[in-house]
């Protein structure tokens, strides 16, 4: 097996040693430089699996470095040296390119895990485009770009936050950016934070020791744990509450959680990608999403095209999907007639590619011969652009709830609280929320969890709502 090099960068002797020591124990060859052009006399010299930088040296930054290697030598990953809670140096790192980052004093185990990673990346070269099409289906622009984005992504251990409106695959992406990154042998965690109870998600994030409350019988480790050396995906982000946004964002500095009850902090190697439909720019500005956290989970902004913006792709995707019921029911698929396909491509999709697999399996049910025609899929007339929701993007136009004194038929997809319902105007107001969570159930083939999506509710508002409402 040939030699593997690695490359210091540092003015500070001592540390240059403790990197050197610590790194020739893993089997690597490695060399120092104190100055930025020290570095780049070696880089242009030697070929290294992995490069570290401090973050000040004598005639330059590390940032330097970084932006060098990126642009120069795009496969050698490199991670920044930081002080001691200077994360925001770390994140400006991670834009630009850095691999990841460790902090002075540096601990030697998290250095290690961290090498360990990075080795991985040149180990487990694929063929990251072949491997993502295969999952990620479409030919169009907007497809091959999100393709290349997420195999680029992939070789970092930044945070990631992936945008999109519902349905259009948001954890599909962020698997992929795990299966192609040098974390795929170990677990994704996906947690959907719109669904845990506000007073269990500190025992479900972080976990609990025995005795530390009534009901903890025994000890449990939380997701972070469950997913350590692995990925962590944050479905739903926006719904977390401002409790947890603090603690959150101190576990991403720190690298560390600490179980309800235990004295010790327990460490943990954990990539953070998250995901909303809603705006979390415009939330931040709202005072219901911390700004802080904001910045720290959206180092690297991955926004999945909606449907509409892909109609290429329809045909292909149909196909994909009727193949796929069709192996289910283990008969021949079906096919779409010109005219379905015609009204498909003519189809909004406000549920995205969710919405068209919902729209086709209903359609197998009902059509007959296996040929499926527009009638078949019994497409849904929508409301006007104007009361869809918005992009999920950090450009995307603001949404903005309606005042509570505006009239029910003004809004018809918000929910208004109990009190503000009065005499005949509750009874009008029921029954609109009825018909409008009725309708979502229907598109969603009852699927609660896609509808409460659909209804911009979280999981247990829309449980709420249809026990409320007499809904079954």
């Amino acid at each position: 097996m040939s030699k593997q090099f690695a490359l210091v960068i540092d003015d500070e002797r001592d540390i240059r040693e403790l990197l050197t020591l610590t790194l020739g124990r893993m089997g690597l060859v490695v060399e120092t430089a104190a100055t930025v052009s020290e570095a780049k006399q070696r880089l242009a010299e030697n070929r290294y699996a992995l490069c570290f930088t401090d973050m000040r040296l004598p005639d330059g930054t590390g940032h330097e470095v970084i932006e060098l290697i990126a642009a120069q030598y795009p496969d050698t990953p490199v991670a920044m040296i930081t002080a001691y809670g200077n994360v925001d140096a770390a994140v400006v790192a991670l834009k630009a390119g850095a691999f990841d980052f460790v902090s002075k004093p540096v601990d030697i185990n998290v250095l290690r895990r961290l090498v360990q990673t990075a080795l991985r990346l040149s180990e487990e070269k694929k063929a990251t485009v072949d491997a993502s099409s295969a999952k990620l289906i479409g030919e169009s622009q907007p497809m091959k770009e999100l393709r290349a984005t997420i195999a680029k992504v992939a070789r970092s251990q930044a945070p990631v936050y992936v945008a999109g409106e519902s349905g259009v695959g948001k954890e599909l992406a962020s698997r992929l950016i795990h299966e192609l990154g040098p974390r795929a042998s170990a677990a994704f965690v996906p947690v959907n934070c719109g669904a845990i109870p506000s007073e269990l998600m500190e025992s479900e994030f972080f976990g609990h020791r025995k005795g530390s409350f009534t009901g903890a019988h025994a000890d449990k480790e939380g997701l972070f744990q469950a997913a350590d050396g692995g990925t962590l995906f944050l479905d739903e982000v926006a719904e977390l509450p401002l409790h947890m946004q603090v603690k959150l964002l101190r576990v991403i500095q720190e690298k560390a959680v600490r179980p309800i009850g235990a004295r010790a902090e327990v460490a943990v190697d954990v990539r953070i990608l998250s995901a909303t439909h809603k705006n979390l720019a415009r939330l931040v500005d709202l005072g219901s999403f911390r700004q802080d956290l904001f910045y720290r989970i959206n180092v690297i902004e991955l926004r999945v095209p909606p449907l509409r913006e892909r109609r290429d792709d329809i045909p292909l995707l149909a196909s994909r999907i009727l193949d796929r019921l069709g192996r289910e029911a283990d008969r021949a698929p079906a096919r779409l007639t010109p005219d379905a396909l015609k009204a498909l491509q003519a189809y909004e999709f406000p549920g995205n590619v969710r919405e068209l697999e919902n729209i086709l399996e209903r359609a197998v049910a009902l059509c007959e011969d296996g040929s499926i025609s527009a009638e078949d899929m019994r497409l849904i007339a929508r409301p006007p652009a104007a009361m869809q929701e918005p992009a999920a993007t950090t450009q995307a136009p603001a949404y903005r709830p309606p005042a509570p004194q505006a009239p029910a038929s003004e809004a018809p997809g918000v929910m208004l609280p109990d009190s503000a319902y009065s005499g005949d105007l509750a009874a009008t107001v029921a029954e609109t929320e009825r018909a409008v969570i009725t309708k979502a159930l229907e598109a969603t083939r009852w699927n609660r969890t896609a509808a409460a999506k659909q209804l911009g509710l979280t999981l247990r508002q829309l449980r709420y709502r249809l026990e409320k409402l007499g809904i079954e």
